[in-house]
């Protein structure tokens, strides 16, 4: 029963495509094994440090342009805040420029009528000394 349990290991080992012939083939055959495992680790290990570093960078980046698109949004502001100040600044202008306007449409319906009476006195004058 030995033999044949040795007869089966061996045939696993060559069906797995490992022959162990001596404890120091075994050996190297698993520092083969974690070399190319620790190969592969530092190779995954890279890129996700090349993705973190592009991921930085774009982030930089980003920030960058809401900085400058916040400041832009700034300098809007300020310009529409002066605007709305020359706005007001204009309509009060105007304002008072119609409340003279009316004022002065008063005075002239005023003296349109104050003519008219004064008119109609010199009329009235001149008819009675026409009549003397």
């Amino acid at each position: 029963l030995q033999k044949e349990l040795l007869k089966y290991k061996q045939e696993a080992r060559n069906l797995q495509g490992i022959k162990l012939t001596s404890p120091q083939d075994a050996l190297q055959q698993r520092l083969i094994q974690q070399d190319a495992s620790v190969l592969q680790l530092k190779q995954e290990l890279l890129r996700a440090n090349m993705d973190k570093e592009e991921l930085h960078n774009q982030n930089a980046d980003l920030q960058r342009k809401v900085e400058e698109r916040n400041r832009l949004l700034a300098e809007y502001k300020k310009e529409l805040c002066q605007k709305d100040r020359h706005l007001q600044q204009h309509q009060t202008k105007l304002d008072e420029m119609l409340r003279q306007l009316s004022e002065a449409s008063y005075q002239q319906v005023d003296l349109e009528q104050e003519l008219e009476h004064k008119e109609a006195l010199l009329a009235h004058c001149m008819k009675r000394e026409a009549e003397e």
